[in-house]
């Protein structure tokens, strides 16, 4: 069990190196850019949209909004920028 572990934080820290790049890329879209941007953002706000003291939704939003401000902004940029930043990558 702490293999798999391991084994899935090596893979979060690798997506987040990739996502950093892709904001970094010159060719990203601005659109992009500012999801990724939005995304980390909210990760750090010292607040949250919906208060965590609200049974379920406080704890929701956290876990749907910086996924889906993630997933628009890969949709939004090309898979060969992607795929160029992955390789840098591994």
């Amino acid at each position: 069990m702490f293999e798999r572990f391991k084994s899935l934080a090596k893979q979060l820290k690798q997506e987040f190196d990739v996502y950093r790049l892709v904001a970094k890329h010159p060719d990203t879209p601005w659109l992009a850019k500012m999801c990724l941007g939005l995304a980390i953002g909210y990760l750090l706000l010292p607040f949250d949209l919906i208060p965590d003291f609200i049974p379920v939704l406080g704890q929701l939003d956290d876990v749907v909004i910086i996924p889906l401000l993630v997933y628009i902004a890969l949709r939004l940029t090309p898979a060969s920028i992607i795929a160029s930043c992955r390789q840098q990558i591994n």
